[in-house]
């Protein structure tokens, strides 16, 4: 299996500017990708934030797995970790991003208001790995197209402020990922939902991790998208490879096949997923925090 490695400049540049500016917000928004909560949450993160209050954001939870979701929210919730799933799309997502906001900081807020300040602007900044949603997610808090967005990584090269009619100041980021991690099958959790540039992973490993997990968890979707039968859950994972690229009428170009099973799942087309299971990082044998 192939270490995927990755440290562009601008994203310790990022960095930097995070540590630089946070004594200008109140609150930091930290995007994971509720298809990998944990998989895409940067460990440098958690020592650039340090004491301060910090919401939890699961975006893209349109496309996970509900049941697990909502296991993640529990266990967030367990570890003192205030967390809220979104989907970017929903009208009511500024509401509940307001809502959480002022919950967590809701002793300052009073301390505020007892001095005479009326009309509190909240000050956030968004952090996140490339890809999680962050610019779709801004741009529906401020009702406006104003950070770009697109469906791969490094998009936002730049810091920005964005605010927001009902009292949000919010600094857009460009999303961070970390120089090296422990456990490589984040990293091709990271790849399959396209948080990492195509060119620095080999296709073909990633999509057999991802078909390993449709095999055990999702298996009659996987079967359905691609006109599958009951009995090729028995055979190798290699050889649903294999099967899939014929049926998809790409002879042996498994590359080709395997990029078009990862944008199937990421567009939706497989079915709602999560790889990340709660008991998988819940035993103090994974995870980055």
């Amino acid at each position: 299996m192939a270490t995927i490695q990755w440290y562009p400049g601008h994203m310790a540049k990022a960095i930097r500017e995070i540590q630089e500016k946070l004594h200008l917000v109140d609150i930091v928004f930290e995007l994971v990708d509720a298809r990998i909560p944990e998989s895409s949450r940067n460990p440098m993160i958690k020592d650039v934030i340090q004491q301060k209050p910090h919401l939890l954001i699961l975006t893209k939870s349109d496309l996970a797995d509900p049941i697990v979701t909502k296991q993640w929210l529990e266990f967030y919730q367990s570890q003192g970790q205030p967390a809220i799933a979104v989907d970017s799309r929903a009208r009511t997502i500024e509401r509940d991003v307001q809502k959480q906001s002022s919950e967590i900081l809701a002793t300052r807020l009073k301390n505020q208001t007892d001095r005479g300040l009326q009309h509190q602007t909240i000050r956030a900044v968004c952090v996140g790995i490339p890809n999680v949603g962050k610019s779709t997610l801004l741009n529906h808090l401020v009702n406006k197209k104003i950070a770009k967005t697109a469906d791969r990584p490094g998009v936002t090269k730049n810091q920005q402020w964005l605010k927001s009619k009902n009292g949000l100041a919010l600094l857009d980021t460009p999303g961070i990922l970390w120089p090296k991690f422990e456990d490589q099958m984040v990293g091709q959790r990271l790849a399959f939902t396209g948080a990492i540039k195509e060119s620095l992973f080999a296709s073909d490993d990633v999509a057999l991790m991802g078909l390993e997990i449709f095999k055990k968890s999702y298996w009659p979707m996987l079967r359905d998208r691609y006109k599958l039968s009951d009995a090729d859950l028995k055979i190798s994972t290699a050889d649903l490879l294999l099967k899939i690229t014929k049926f998809l009428g790409m002879g042996d170009d498994y590359d080709r096949a395997s990029n078009r099973i990862m944008l199937d799942a990421r567009k939706g087309k497989l079915g709602r997923f999560t790889l990340d299971q709660v008991e998988e990082f819940n035993d103090g044998k994974k995870g980055n925090n």
